[in-house]
């Protein structure tokens, strides 16, 4: 689905280019503040962490000041001057390190635009060790919805067909079932939406720029988007997704994804059919049964 190849020259020219463009990483800023509050919940040490693949090195940088966290290492995808020790380039379809070597894995704004993602979360649970902790966060649900459907309609006026500009996200039950199908223990899914405004359509087409976050799939049209189609999708844009002060709505859904390599000590569900006392028994000693 990815023109991964793509992806990498576009997030290495938007990192390159981020210290002219101040706040234009705040997605990820943000993901990465609520990474450590996450973790300072998990009453663990973790002696060796990898960031796999978070397209910038915020992750890495925050997980070194963390108490509970050793030796941090970098798996990157492109390198860039801001990177520190420990930084690797490494493709999260093919994650070159061993089984069981880690103890936590995280993965902030990445995994979304894999190819394979069923086959990236087995390998991150293969490289953990027992016990080992898994905690990625990544774009799915409806995540620019807005922006979809302005170009869609637009293109589709004008062109009377439309070529593919977002790439679809995985929706949030799904992942679930990943992190399930993966081996993951305890497997935990959850939703963080950040709405963002902006004055017009551009100004989110430049700031998705300024991530690297432009079209890469591999069915995207090869031709420039036509300034008639961008214009009428500025005015979809406008009448349908505009607040009461006319600024626009912007939706990220950013989902959380937690799941630990399976251990003998993890807590395990009772088998089917092994309760000692009927759900209606346990209500009704408790006050709260219906006659």
């Amino acid at each position: 689905m990815f023109d991964r190849p793509r992806a990498r020259a576009r997030l290495a020219r938007a990192l390159a280019a981020l210290p002219s463009r101040p706040g234009a990483d705040f997605l990820l800023t943000r993901a990465t503040e609520e990474l450590i509050e996450r973790l300072s919940l998990v009453k663990r040490d973790f002696k060796l962490a990898l960031d796999l693949a978070t397209p910038g090195p915020h992750a890495a940088r925050a997980l070194r000041t963390s108490a509970n966290v050793g030796f941090v290492a970098r798996a990157a995808p492109v390198l860039t001057v801001a990177d520190g020790r420990a930084t690797f380039v490494a493709d999260e379809e093919r994650l070159p390190v061993g089984d069981g070597c880690c103890d936590l894995i995280v993965s902030l704004l990445a995994l979304q635009s894999v190819n394979d993602l069923p086959g990236a979360l087995i390998q991150a649970r293969r490289a953990l060790r027992p016990d080992g902790l898994l905690m990625a966060c990544v774009l799915a649900g409806d995540s620019l919805n807005e922006l979809r459907q302005s170009l869609t309609i637009a293109e589709s006026e004008i062109r009377s067909g439309a070529s593919p500009r977002i790439a679809p996200f995985a929706d949030v039950r799904a992942l679930g079932a990943l992190l399930q199908r993966a081996g993951f223990a305890l497997p935990v899914v959850d939703l963080d939406r950040a709405l963002v405004r902006y004055d017009n359509m551009i100004a989110l087409m430049r700031d998705l720029r300024a991530m690297g976050a432009t079209n890469a799939l591999n069915a995207r049209s090869r031709t420039p988007l036509r300034r008639d189609v961008l214009a009428r999708a500025g005015q979809v844009y406008a009448e349908r997704f505009a607040d009461a002060d006319g600024r626009l709505r912007a939706t990220f859904d950013m989902v959380w994804l937690s799941g630990w390599a399976p251990h003998a000590s993890q807590q395990t569900p009772l088998k089917p059919g092994s309760a000692r006392m009927r759900l209606e028994d346990a209500l009704k000693a408790a006050g709260g049964g219906r006659t």
